[in-house]
């Protein structure tokens, strides 16, 4: 009997243990609703995160996206086995004469770097121009808004993983002021980078990926690689030519460990120039349809040649600059040159340069 009475009591327990941990269990109900994820949060402060301290809300919308356009294989990539990041954002909307601040946020998804990381890439340029360099994807939602980002944008940065699909997010709320800003309601793009997030479009749903269109064909080993100057070009028609650094424009000193994907190690010297920024924005201006859809195309004198979106270039919010180099006294390699200070890699870094265009996609 005193054995049959332990074994009832110990179950009891067990029941009960079960029972008060299933309520405890986050509450996620069906995709579409706006609830709350967390049952549980740092509201008083016991720890130094500073974006734990508020409820976290599910998105309305798909865990998945098409994925097609320069691939072997057009492909549906659901999310489920994919790891969540986080991304913090201050949205501010494109305004003139003042941008307009919509909130800050904490926004958790899936990276386009683990998204896109399996899609085997099947460039049309392939045999003409093998690097990957001058790709971009555009990305586009249930309403036919798009938007685009470069290649490089995705794998090329210092800092991964800060281009997501948000399927979750946290306001952070000022300690003093205690203000909660609107809850956006759908799944995002959120681009962790921008200053502008203009590109933070609602459920996307389709990510297209695109070799940028030219003409232009390499000459791989070039000698000397030599170009006197360099164009700035809005795809159709010349604006400026420069042959020498801009007389009016800061210069920048960036110290460097410049590093390649290939070659490795190309040197530890500091790079000194102006933001390509600076030149372009007398006539490419910030607005909100070149944040969208703007590329930045940079092309050599042997036909080398990289894209950057507009927004990573014109629109950031971390000051990782694009610089022009100028170095008059090379015979090779020079006059002009690009460094990508938001890249890992010196792939993007475009030498003997003869052309910088502006244009929308």
């Amino acid at each position: 009997m005193k054995k049959m009475r332990k074994m009832k009591t110990c179950l009891v327990m067990l029941l009960s243990v079960a029972i008060f941990y299933g309520c405890g269990q986050p509450k996620v109900g069906p995709v579409g609703e706006n609830e709350t994820l967390e049952v549980s949060y740092d509201s008083t402060d016991k720890t130094n995160d500073f974006y734990d301290d508020a409820e976290t809300i599910a998105l309305k919308g798909e865990r998945k996206v098409e994925v097609t356009g320069e691939i072997l294989d057009s492909r549906i990539i659901d999310f489920s086995n994919l790891k969540k990041h986080s991304v913090i954002v201050k949205e501010t909307k494109f305004q003139t004469p003042a941008d307009s601040f919509v909130g800050a946020y904490r926004y958790d998804g899936y990276s386009l770097y683990d998204i896109l990381n399996e899609v085997v890439l099947n460039k049309k340029n392939k045999e003409e121009y093998s690097p990957i360099i001058d790709i971009f994807v555009e990305i586009e939602n249930n309403a036919g808004e798009k938007v685009v980002l470069s290649w490089g944008e995705i794998y090329y940065p210092i800092h991964r993983h800060e281009i997501i699909i948000a399927t979750d997010v946290m306001r952070i709320v000022p300690s003093k002021t205690k203000e909660l800003w609107t809850l956006p309601e759908n799944t995002k793009l959120v681009v962790g980078s921008d200053l502008i997030t203009a590109r933070n479009i609602s459920n996307p749903s389709k990510i297209k990926i695109i070799s940028y269109p030219t003409d232009i064909v390499s000459q791989k080993g070039m000698k000397p690689l030599f170009s006197p100057e360099v164009k700035i070009s809005d795809g159709e028609k010349e604006i400026l030519t420069l042959k020498d650094a801009p007389k009016n424009i800061v210069m920048q000193n960036y110290p460097a460990i410049f590093y390649g994907k290939g070659r490795g190690i190309h040197s530890t010297q500091p790079f000194k120039g102006v933001m390509v920024k600076d030149i372009l924005h007398d006539n490419f201006s910030l607005s909100e349809e070149l944040i969208k859809k703007g590329l930045i195309f940079a092309v050599a004198k042997d036909g080398y040649r990289s894209v950057f979106s507009y927004s990573e270039v014109m629109n950031r919010n971390d000051q990782a600059e694009l610089l022009l180099i100028t170095k008059l006294d090379e015979e090779d390699g020079s006059v002009f040159r690009i460094y990508p200070s938001m890249d890992f890699f010196s792939d993007r870094a475009v030498k003997a340069l003869t052309e910088i265009s502006c244009v929308l996609w």
